[in-house]
């Protein structure tokens, strides 16, 4: 197993790419902090891991809170004596032409994916420069290379992240810790599923066209990239066994964007 023993928190991680990264990581021997806006959400990944025979704990957790995103941390250290893998995913979309974005859902999504990733961050840091080596991921998209319309606010926190991702890598180096960022193309995620209907109503297409000619468009083959995808990448990224990849994006897409 290539996690085997690994101590891991995974942010979002209830449902979608975080909870099959959170899955996945299981199976590959970590102990797994799983960490959800509410218990309740995160409590049904851990069952889940644990009927698969792996480890895990829940933590409810709001990454916009200083408060919570510490005390999570200190709850893992004290169950398992130190944190080796931090994995920033939690995220929200809002759907909105820049003209029409209220200043709310802007700074709403923004907190979220780029001040929660800063918490989470900051707090797996000082764990980890105790102990002389970790593994930061991100969960960045390939907005955090490019941009679409609607999503002013998820490609501004997207791109920020990456520039976080990279400023980890520079500091943590000497530390022992590596920080990458994982840039999938759509996902059939609860967040993508609910943006068909709102791209198809603000452009005024099927929900049909705004799977085919928008989210898929320039891909290869026309297909989504799948949760096994992902997890599978961030599994590889955390085993990675030397700091030869830090500050890498890598991006997950099925070609939509090619670097």
């Amino acid at each position: 197993m290539r996690l085997e023993n690994r101590i891991a928190l995974i942010t979002g991680a209830g449902r979608g790419i975080g909870r099959a990264i959170a899955e996945q990581y299981g199976r590959e021997g970590a102990r797994v902090a799983v960490a959800d806006l509410t218990l309740e959400s995160a409590q049904e990944a851990v069952e889940a891991i644990q009927q698969a025979g792996g480890t895990a704990m829940a933590l409810a957790m709001d990454v916009t809170n200083e408060k919570a995103v510490e005390e999570g941390v200190k709850a893992i250290v004290d169950e398992w004596g130190r944190l080796d893998i931090a994995i920033a995913n939690a995220g929200i979309q809002h759907i909105d032409p820049v003209h029409n974005l209220a200043y709310a859902d802007w700074c709403k999504v923004l907190d979220v994916h780029l001040n929660g990733a800063f918490l989470v961050t900051r707090a797996a840091l000082n764990e980890m420069y105790k102990t002389g080596s970790g593994c930061m991921l991100y969960m960045g998209s390939v907005h955090s290379m490019t941009a679409s319309p609607l999503k002013s606010p998820y490609v501004t926190a997207k791109h920020g992240l990456l520039g976080l991702c990279r400023a980890v890598a520079k500091e943590g180096a000497e530390h022992g810790v590596s920080s990458n960022i994982i840039c999938p193309g759509f996902v059939r995620t609860p967040l993508v599923e609910k943006q068909i209907p709102e791209q198809a109503k603000e452009l005024g297409i099927s929900e049909e066209e705004v799977i085919r000619d928008v989210m898929l468009k320039h891909t290869v083959d026309g297909k989504f990239t799948t949760l096994e995808d992902v997890a599978e990448v961030a599994v590889h990224l955390a085993a990675f066994p030397s700091a030869a990849l830090t500050g890498q994006s890598i991006v997950v897409s099925h070609g939509w964007h090619m670097q």
